[in-house]
């Protein structure tokens, strides 16, 4: 039985990953720093089947004694300060976590090693690290160009992991992965304050949507599609690095139309206010991935469409804020 080890095993991929793994007949261990983290109890409480494992991307002895114990034949390094709005305010904190935590799980997958076969290391690369882009669709060749300390840290993380690879002979790859969104994205995201702020709108317990940047243009796909090119990529003969995106590109005022219209409401301006506190200090115009390489190696396809993840998303969040009125009532 195959054996798997995810950081941000409590983050919307990991759950997914998780699932996926376990459903293929892997045995999952997850990572969750500290102690008596109440994530861990919520996450074991919705996947018995994950054997938590206390670890921090801060601490290389905590990881390198993570993967002694768990003897996985896959790392999924998912764990990262993720927020983009966040990095600016952490600067420090997301260099820490985002860029070296990627070092130290390399470091500690190379002083492990693997006792039959050698670890396969995925690491959660990102689109933002095209930031201002030098070239439109981006591909894996696309030279980086960040424009937040959370891009700077996602670059620096990629590019330890194929040191890594050509240094050591470590078998780690990198999925730059696009926009990916699901009912579980938190609240904190865009796309999640969007369709929530929808859902308690046409319930009528909230007046107003406000939103910093209706401008920026993004590629959205759906997060189990995303996780299942993330474990792809680790069945490959070769280790590669791969764009893993849907081709297409809409602006965050498309995503906000979208969501109101999936929800029954026709004239969404009037629920939306923009107030420049949420526009960020340097923002990232456009991003839009070419995922032909994806498609032609590993074979994989994207397969909820940008209207059916909208909709996706304002259903269950409509469906959970009318039980919660309704467990109110009783």
């Amino acid at each position: 039985m195959p054996r798997a080890l995810i950081t941000g095993i409590t983050g919307q991929d990991g759950q997914y990953l998780a699932e996926f793994l376990h459903g293929r007949g892997y045995d999952v261990f997850g990572v969750v720093p500290g102690q008596a983290n109440p994530r861990a109890d919520a996450l074991q409480e919705e996947m018995p089947f994950v054997e938590v494992l206390g670890a921090d991307l801060q601490d290389l002895s905590s990881l390198i004694a993570a993967v002694e114990y768990s003897q996985p034949d896959e790392v999924y390094n998912l764990g990262a300060i993720s927020f983009v709005p966040l990095s600016f305010r952490q600067p420090e904190l997301t260099a820490n976590v985002t860029g070296l935590g990627v070092l130290r799980m390399l470091e500690a997958i190379r002083v492990v090693g693997g006792r039959d076969n050698p670890i396969r290391f995925y690491q959660a690369s990102s689109s933002e690290m095209f930031g201002k882009v030098r070239e439109s669709p981006q591909n894996e060749s696309t030279p980086f160009y960040p424009r937040s300390p959370y891009g700077v840290a996602k670059v620096f993380g990629h590019q330890i992991t194929v040191n890594y690879r050509e240094a050591y002979g470590l078998y780690a790859v990198s999925g730059i992965l696009f926009n990916h969104e699901s009912p579980r994205r938190g609240l904190e995201f865009v796309t999640r304050k969007i369709t929530n702020s929808v859902a308690r709108i046409k319930v009528e317990i909230q007046e107003e949507l406000v939103l910093g940047n209706l401008e920026a243009r993004r590629d959205w796909g759906y997060a189990e599609d995303y996780v299942r090119a993330m474990w792809m990529m680790l069945q490959q003969a070769e280790p590669d690095d791969y764009v893993i995106a849907t081709g297409e590109s809409h602006s965050v005022e498309e995503f906000v139309e979208r969501a109101f219209t999936a929800a029954g409401i026709d004239d969404w301006r009037r629920f939306v206010r923009v107030d420049p506190r949420f526009l960020r200090p340097s923002d990232v115009d456009t991003l839009i991935g070419d995922p032909s390489k994806a498609r032609r190696v590993l074979g994989w396809e994207p397969t909820v469409s940008f209207d059916d993840l909208v909709r996706l998303m304002v259903e269950r969040d409509l469906g959970a804020e009318r039980e919660r009125l309704r467990s109110l009532a009783r």
